[in-house]
């Protein structure tokens, strides 16, 4: 369902550098399993502060493996000094781009650099040392501002894109938004554009999640061969099937909760929960 780049497509059938340095200089770990992105990066450096080798293993997905393939290729032959300027925003330039929900992939190798030059210096991420505030992704409140900041997000949704805060439970939400409210100079802005929408009818709302489903989700499906229909809605709980090739693909719980929920969440009202029916 994701656009990718050929770039990208070609960092993910292709990774370079996969595996551990032997003897590394640095190590950096991000990310866990139980999350479902996960970063290891391995870094050799000589004696004139020169990264010769960097090698990765991740569990992730496509954005996941191409922003790590990347990075390495990106940081071999440079100075440390130089490598640690690498930012998200050059990684996934260096990729032709990246979905704006899967950013935080490249956020993820920025974080793993960060963490294998630290270890590689002797020194603690002064990331690590701020306050939890999304327990599902393990994300603090450092991150979230430096996000904010420095990619000029505008939305809790956007937060959730970078750093993936508030896309677990959503218990944060309210935290994210605080944090938001804080370092965003123009508040009437933001205010208006991640305004919560009004309550709806049952029959306003199934009107609503109809018309994106249109316009946002089945154009996409069926260039695949496949196809989405609406089952029934009883209160923030819709009912879907899925159609044609959809119906035998292996990824259509991801569809379902990565692409269909979210858009609708996005687009309809944040409290809905999408379900395939059996």
């Amino acid at each position: 369902m994701w656009e990718y780049t050929d770039k990208v497509q070609e960092h993910f059938l292709n990774p370079r550098n996969v595996g551990e340095v032997d003897n590394p200089s640095g190590v950096g770990d991000v990310g866990s399993l139980a999350c479902g992105d996960a970063l290891k990066l391995t870094i050799k450096v000589d004696d004139n502060d020169t990264i010769v080798d960097a090698k990765f293993k991740t569990f992730g997905c496509a954005s996941a493996i191409a922003s790590s393939s990347a990075l390495t290729e990106m940081i071999k032959d440079k100075k440390v000094s130089e490598a640690e300027k690498i930012t998200n925003e050059d990684i996934a330039d260096f990729l032709g781009g990246l979905p704006k929900e899967k950013m935080h992939c490249s956020v993820m190798g920025r974080e793993a650099l960060e963490a294998a030059i630290a270890d590689y210096r002797g020194m603690i991420l002064p990331m690590a040392e701020g306050e939890i505030v999304c327990e599902c992704f393990g994300v603090t409140d450092l991150e979230v501002v430096r996000a904010i900041k420095e990619s000029k997000l505008r939305s809790v949704e956007e937060i959730t894109n970078f750093t993936k805060a508030g896309g677990g439970c959503g218990k944060c939400e309210g935290k994210l938004r605080e944090l938001l409210n804080e370092n965003v100079a123009d508040l009437a802005e933001l205010k208006r554009a991640d305004k919560k929408p009004e309550r709806m009818t049952t029959l306003q709302k199934i009107k609503k999640i109809e018309e994106v489903l249109d316009r946002e989700i089945k154009p996409g499906l069926r260039q695949d061969g496949g196809d989405i229909e609406l089952i029934d809605v009883d209160g923030d709980f819709v009912l879907v099937s899925l159609r044609g090739a959809c119906t035998s693909c292996a990824k259509s719980q991801t569809t379902i909760k990565e692409v269909v929920e979210k858009k609708l969440r996005e687009l309809v009202l944040d409290t809905l929960i999408v379900e395939e029916a059996k």
